[in-house]
Parts: structure tokens; C-alpha cells; sequence
């Protein structure tokens, strides 16, 4: 009997030794350590999200995250109390004194935001093509932070629109692929548009516009008349009727074709009759453009006559109605007069 107790304790005893070596062997648990900071994907924030290794309690929710696109801190010592009363103790601070935390997101570009918005006028409030539709937001609109799921285009649900003032105001989705959708409020101001042709300085009576004078706009299309110069083909070359002032949409009427002759000016007088083109000195009474009747004085006769301009300082002159000679010579030429 004693023989066999004493068996039985040796046993134990080599078990008991077995086991312990066993348990040396195997590393000790990772020890629950405070984060410095993290990244939330959602609203909840859970032990796991703060403290690495925090074992079965990771999943629980512990804070409300911050607002999207927002970054916020919780101090080590309130984190410490929320995890206690989940029987997590013995957190590793590493000397923290708090943890930042940031809300993950997706920034709507602006440029989206606006194409939705020219979208939706354009088509329920006849405002023409997109590209003619200027937006304008807010200032206190914020940028706007959706889900970082929320990957489709934004889409305007609904908007009241105000075409006097301009002003707009609107929901706008973004769908997410969880099938979450973020809807958020935006508001300013639209117009439709149209280009016109600007002078970049104030260019003042008889100025002939170049190309470099012009600069092309966009201004609101109900603050511009039905007679404003759209192409700037159409105003290059051509004369100042009254001073014009920088950035102003310039009308038609305050254009004029450039004077080719000036009042008391040199000219040449062109004489022609089937057969024969003469050419005389001569003096303008008026001033004009081509195409112009004006009088002018025969200074070799001292005579008077009526002339139509044909270009600069040329005036073709007949002893008949005026019309615009032509600009081939036949026959002679020379200094006299065709009486």
C-alpha cells in the first residue's frame, strides 16, 4: 500500500513538472496597450479602435465617433474609465495623455457638386447649356465630407430655384455601395450667361480695336441686351463711335467703321470713265469711312465734288451719281482733270 502511494505521487509530481515546463514555453498574452491615435469607419467607436490586444471586448462601443472629415481627442484617463467597466484593467499608457481620433471620409469635389447642380437648372428651369450656367456657393457652405462608401455621383433630389435673385437651395445624394445614402443640404447662387466681347482699357472716340484690346466674358444673360457684340471677329478692326470703358459689354451701336479719310485731309482724287483712270490732288471736306459719299476739292480746278471713299485717302470721283470705282487701272493715267 505504501509502495503504491508513493508511485502515485512520483506521477503527479511528473505530470505537475511536465506541465509547467510546458507553460514556460509558451509566450505570456500581449499586454492591452492605449493607441495614440485612430482612423473611425463609421459612427461607433469601439474598445478596439483605442486599445490594441483588447481581447473579447474589443467589439464593444464605447464613444460616438466625430463628425465626418473631423478629427477630435479623448483623454487617456476617460478612456481608461470606459474600458474598466468592461473588466479591461491593466492597460499599457505608454505615458499618453490622450488619443486622437479622426472620422474617415470622402470629400465631394466641388467641381461635381456644381455639374449637378447646372444639370438639374438646366433641365428644370430652362436655363440653356450647362456651360453657359455659372454657380456660385455660399460662403458658409462647408465642404462637403460624405462615407468613405458613398463612391457614386452626386444627384440633386430636390431644389427651389429663384430666377430673379438667382438663389438656389438643395439636397443633394450621394449613393454609398453599402446602399447607405448621404444627403446634405447646399445653397447660393446660378445664372445663365453669355460671352460678350469686352475692352481690357478705356479706348476713346475713333480708337480702332485690335485684338489685343479685346477680352471675352461671361456676364449674367438677363443683365445683357439683345444687341451686345458676341464674337470677337465681329468688333476687331473696327472704330470707337464714343469712349468705352474696360470690362463693359460693348453694344453694336457704339461701333463704327474706322474713317479712311479725315476732314481736311490729302487725298486722291480718282477720276474714271470707260477707257481712262486719272488721278488729281484733293482735299476732303469730310471725313468717312470706306464706302462713304463725302466732298472733296479738286485743288488743281478749285472746284467741289462729291466722292465715294474707297480706301485710305483715295476718293473715286464722277461727274455722274457717285459709285465705288473700281480698283483696276486700263488706259492712261495721269495728273489732270476728267471735265
Amino acid at each position: 500500500m505504501l509502495r503504491k502511494t508513493l508511485a502515485a505521487l512520483v506521477a503527479l509530481l511528473a505530470v505537475t513538472t511536465f506541465g509547467n515546463a510546458q507553460n514556460a514555453d509558451q509566450p505570456a498574452p500581449a499586454r492591452p496597450t492605449l493607441k495614440s491615435e485612430a482612423i473611425i469607419n463609421g459612427e461607433i467607436v469601439r474598445i478596439g479602435d483605442l486599445i490594441d490586444n483588447a481581447g473579447i471586448v474589443a467589439s464593444v462601443p464605447i464613444f460616438r465617433s466625430p463628425d465626418l472629415g473631423c478629427t477630435g481627442t479623448v483623454s487617456a484617463d476617460t478612456v481608461l474609465d470606459a474600458v474598466r467597466k468592461h473588466a479591461l484593467v491593466g492597460v499599457e499608457t505608454g505615458g499618453l495623455s490622450e488619443v486622437v481620433v479622426t472620422r474617415a471620409s470622402r470629400t465631394i469635389p466641388t467641381g461635381d457638386l456644381e455639374e449637378a447642380i447646372k444639370r438639374t437648372l438646366a433641365t428644370r428651369y430652362e436655363l440653356g447649356p450647362t456651360k453657359d450656367i455659372v454657380v456660385n456657393f455660399a460662403r458658409d457652405s462647408r465642404t462637403i465630407f460624405v462615407d468613405p462608401s458613398a463612391k457614386g455621383e452626386p444627384r440633386v433630389t430636390q431644389i427651389d430655384f429663384d430666377s430673379r435673385s438667382g438663389r438656389f437651395d438643395a439636397m443633394v445624394e450621394i449613393p454609398a455601395v453599402t446602399g447607405k445614402r448621404s444627403v446634405v443640404p447646399v445653397s447660393g447662387r446660378a445664372a445663365a450667361t453669355v460671352e460678350v466681347a469686352t475692352v481690357l482699357q478705356v479706348l476713346e472716340r475713333g480708337s480702332i480695336i485690335r485684338d489685343a484690346d479685346v477680352s471675352m466674358e461671361r456676364h449674367p444673360r438677363n443683365e445683357v441686351g439683345r444687341d451686345v457684340i458676341t464674337k470677337r471677329e465681329d468688333i476687331v478692326g473696327l472704330a470707337v463711335r464714343a469712349p468705352l470703358q474696360a470690362g463693359r459689354p460693348i453694344r453694336a451701336a457704339e461701333l463704327m467703321r474706322p474713317d479712311l479719310v479725315q476732314r481736311n485731309e490729302a487725298v486722291t482724287l480718282v477720276y474714271e470713265v470707260p477707257g481712262i483712270l486719272l488721278t488729281v490732288r484733293g482735299k476732303a471736306i469730310d471725313s468717312g469711312s470706306k464706302g462713304d459719299v463725302i466732298n472733296v476739292l479738286n485743288e488743281q480746278s478749285k472746284r467741289m465734288a462729291q466722292g465715294v471713299i474707297i480706301g485710305p485717302g483715295r476718293v473715286a470721283v464722277y461727274t455722274g451719281s457717285p459709285r465705288v470705282a473700281s480698283n483696276s487701272t486700263t488706259g492712261s493715267s495721269g495728273d489732270g482733270e476728267n471735265r
